[in-house]
């Protein structure tokens, strides 16, 4: 078990972070077939420009020359990739934290770990079919606002 968290942790990191090849694609080739690739399904709430990254790492093969073969899929909300971390389906889910205490509070049987912050602030956006440029926050008042789908936007919105 420690085995398998070190190895989702290792993923997280690579995910965070800017990344540098630094060794022979030949020589990682030549490793990657020697070694069998663990398999990790990673479930992102949404695909976005956030994750870019990931993307990259993905592309240029970084997981695969750390022995992960990546099933990267997007659930396109919270509610379904925590639904899919709980059943089995995904080994780690990108959502936000108050995913795991709605599962928390709702008495799910297997309770999930948040073991790392992805982003330091909210990548959500304001748009309008009009331009705005003296906007200020009380321009909302009395507006209708759509603001996502049920399981993906806080409750507050």
């Amino acid at each position: 078990m420690k085995k398998k968290a070190a190895l989702v942790l290792g993923v997280v990191l690579l995910c965070c972070f800017g990344l540098v090849a630094c060794k022979d694609r030949e020589e990682g080739n030549k490793k990657e077939e020697k070694e069998e690739l663990t398999k990790i399904t990673l479930n992102e709430v949404a695909h976005s420009i956030f994750y870019a990254p990931q993307y990259v790492a993905i592309e240029k093969g970084y997981f695969k020359e750390e022995g992960i073969d990546l099933n990267l899929v997007t659930g396109f909300g919270a509610d379904k990739v925590m639904a899919a971390v709980l059943s089995g389906d995904a080994e780690i889910g990108f959502m936000g934290s108050e995913s795991s205490i709605y599962a928390y509070q709702q008495g799910a049987n297997d309770k999930v770990v948040n073991f790392a912050q992805l982003t330091q602030r909210a990548g959500n956006f304001l748009v309008s079919r009009e331009k705005m440029p003296e906007f200020q926050w009380e321009d909302l008042k009395g507006k209708e606002i759509l603001g996502g789908r049920k399981g993906v936007v806080h409750k507050s919105m």
